[in-house]
């Protein structure tokens, strides 16, 4: 550190450190009114901090020797911030707080190894389910990591199988219904905006998300398709793009389809009429808000 006197009296302390990404050494300076032992000392007190905060903003790439789990993961938050939609930024964001208790905040990267995770994942003694989502989000941060230059090798993660989970095989061939298992399910359901809905998503390929944010500009009965543009986030009650770039589309609505849609349009019409409420809605409640996905999920 040196200092330079300035043409007010004052005094500027300077110091340079070394730019790890250019190799260049900038200078940082703060002013004092004097130059003494004690506005020395606390100059370079100062001066220490700023060059330490110009570093931690560098690319953590220099210093991936040394990364540890919560720096991966703060990284990795802050791409998710400007890249995803806010609920799958609020679930990853959980998800990786799980990932550092298990395995540890402060375990270093380049320590990291199979065994040991597997290890530890076995030791909370989760459903395998459980487990093997652990594993998906482990593996999509470790990549993000390798993928960004934070990591220099991951080749472990291919040593790293799921667990055998039978209950979630037993859900998948549950979860398809056949054309005969429809039309009974829908026999049997008795609140009509809860069928309706089913037979819509059923017809459309819409996920209920979907459905449920669709406004009523977005169904041409005349060129007989729905505009898919967006999908409702239940976590956080907005709505935002769908899951993909590909989930954007046109629908065709075949003659059952938009026999449906015309039905559902003269059920809402009644309701708004009855309940004295406006909504931009194709579906809505009886207050015009965006129907409730959890109420419909548990019906």
């Amino acid at each position: 550190m040196w200092s330079e006197k300035l043409p007010n009296g004052k005094i500027r302390f300077v110091e340079r450190y070394e730019d790890p990404m250019t190799g260049k050494k900038p200078k940082v300076s703060i002013t004092m009114d004097k130059d003494t032992a004690s506005t020395r000392k606390l100059a370079q007190a100062v001066l220490n901090d700023k060059i330490a905060e110009k570093l931690s903003s560098i690319s953590a790439t220099v210093k991936k020797d040394d990364l540890r789990l919560s720096d991966l993961i703060e990284l990795y938050r802050t791409d998710q911030k400007a890249t995803v939609t806010k609920s799958t930024y609020q679930r990853n964001y959980f998800a990786m707080d799980a990932l550092m208790r298990i395995l540890g905040r402060d375990i270093l990267l380049d320590r990291i190894t199979a065994g040991y995770v597997r290890e530890k994942f076995a030791a909370e003694d989760e459903k395998p389910g459980t487990t093997n989502e652990r594993i998906t989000r482990l593996k999509a941060l470790m990549r993000w990591g390798y993928q960004n230059d934070y990591i220099a090798d991951i080749r472990w993660l291919d040593k790293i199988k799921k667990f055998k989970d039978d209950e979630k095989a037993q859900k998948l061939e549950e979860k398809y219904l056949e054309s005969d298992e429809l039309k009974e399910l829908l026999a049997h359901m008795k609140v009509d905006k809860w069928r309706m809905l089913t037979a819509f998503c059923a017809l459309s390929g819409l996920r209920a998300g979907e459905a449920i944010a669709l406004e009523t500009s977005d169904i041409d009965f005349t060129e007989r398709y729905i505009r898919v543009t967006k999908t409702f986030d239940p976590v956080n009650h907005v709505v935002g793009t769908p899951k993909t770039a590909t989930s954007n589309r046109e629908v065709y609505m075949q003659d059952e389809l938009l026999t449906l849609c015309r039905q559902i349009k003269r059920y809402m019409d009644k309701e708004r009429f009855c309940c004295g409420h406006r909504s931009k809605l194709f579906m809505c409640d009886v207050n015009g808000d965006y129907l409730s996905y959890y109420s419909y999920n548990k019906y």
